[in-house]
């Protein structure tokens, strides 16, 4: 689907690892150079067209996202450097001033780094607990293991809408509805799940949602903070600067904007995004519903061909998701990544930032295949004549 939108696969590489960051299409490059070559100014600084034209251009990608995930106000969007900027902005700028030490903090140890640590280090700041759903068989979470753990000392769920190794999709509206339920706040990463299913903020109801540009199609270095306007209005900034003020004095007196600019100190990633704001463009040009149904039968089929392989160990067979993590036996993960390097074929070995989900799974190291709009079932076919090389295991050696 559209490959020919993605100048980088005519170097004849197969790339696997959109899960770690999608390739970046024609359209979204040239955006980019747009702004380089022919409007580079500051945002928030000049009265000169050019730079009357920065701040249009951010304003329209800021309604454009509003509309992508049908938030409420553009005022709802923040535009931060990533997932893991905006989970961090969210954990120290809000939660470290509603929690308290006998609250509890809900996760899954199939949870992202970016999910966990920020919590570890508040956690060593006040002194709640916290507490990790069980998942089942499948590696999924289960809503009666959900339910299971709440207490009334439950103060917060933080968990990815799609994971990055397993790629279960949790069911989030029905753990949205727990939540509201139990008077409970919600924090979704939704950095696997952006582009590759409809996301709809007011039909999830969470709390926070947040992502990054760059599992998106989009350009790397921009991300996306999404918060009830009323959550937002009683953060904290954690970092000062520019573009965040509206006056200061010599003897500490200060006024800080209103949000979304209040939690955006400095020059933003202006060329992040515009290219952003054209990725998004470029998935709803496509469709949202094309994508996920085109991803899906490619993973289907991924895991059929995949079944065939002797000795392969595959992970997650029944996840709903384009992701597809396995081993083979008795061939270390990093190796088998590298003998697959030797033929193009770009994949993702290791724990993939998710280095407590060893406690499930009762391995560290996996293989990740990941697919997006641009990968094909020749691209498989040929994954599959590679792996199922007589020689393997003496290449790798």
């Amino acid at each position: 689907m559209n490959r020919d939108d993605f100048n980088i696969l005519n170097t004849n590489i197969v790339y696997f690892d959109s899960a770690a960051t999608g390739l970046k299409p024609k359209k979204v490059i040239d955006s980019i150079s747009d702004y380089y070559n022919n409007y580079s100014a500051n945002a928030h600084r000049g009265d000169y067209d050019i730079s009357i034209k920065v701040d249009q251009k951010i304003d329209e990608v800021r309604t454009l996202i509003k509309d992508f995930i049908n938030a409420d106000s553009k005022d709802e969007i923040v535009f931060t450097y990533g997932t893991t900027d905006s989970i961090n902005k969210i954990v120290f700028g809000y939660y470290k001033y509603i929690l308290s030490k006998d609250d509890e903090v809900i996760l899954t140890k199939a949870e992202h780094a970016s999910n966990v640590l920020p919590w570890f280090e508040l956690k060593e700041q006040i002194g709640f607990k916290i507490k990790y759903i069980d998942l089942d068989s499948d590696y999924k979470l289960d809503i009666d293991n959900l339910n299971k753990i709440i207490t009334d000392k439950t103060k917060v769920i933080s968990i990815a809408h799609i994971t990055n190794v397993v790629g279960d999709i949790r069911p989030i509206k029905e753990i949205s509805s727990v939540a509201k339920k139990n008077n409970i706040s919600l924090l979704i990463d939704g950095a696997q799940s952006i582009s590759h299913i409809k996301v709809d903020v007011k039909e999830i109801d969470a709390d926070f949602y947040v992502f990054s540009g760059h599992k998106m199609y989009g350009p790397t270095g921009i991300g996306v903070l999404y918060g009830k306007l009323n959550l937002l209005n009683n953060f904290h900034p954690i970092i000062f600067g520019g573009g965040m003020n509206a006056s200061f004095t010599s003897d500490g007196k200060r006024v800080y904007d209103l949000v979304p600019l209040l939690l955006e100190a400095g020059t933003p990633n202006i060329s992040g995004i515009i290219g952003l704001g054209e990725a998004i463009k470029y998935i709803n040009n496509i469709g949202i519903d094309n994508i996920n149904k085109y991803e899906i039968n490619l993973k289907n089929y991924l895991v059929n061909e995949l079944s065939k392989v002797k000795d392969i160990i595959i992970y997650n067979k029944n996840s709903d998701s384009s992701i597809v993590t396995f081993n083979i036996k008795d061939i270390f993960a990093q190796d088998l990544a590298i003998y697959l390097n030797k033929y193009n074929i770009c994949v993702r070995a290791g724990n993939h930032c998710a280095k407590i989900l060893k406690d499930e799974i009762n391995i560290k190291n996996t293989v990740r295949i990941s697919l997006g709009i641009y990968n094909t079932k020749d691209e498989i076919d040929y994954l599959i004549k590679v792996l199922n090389n007589p020689n393997i295991k003496n290449e790798i050696i």
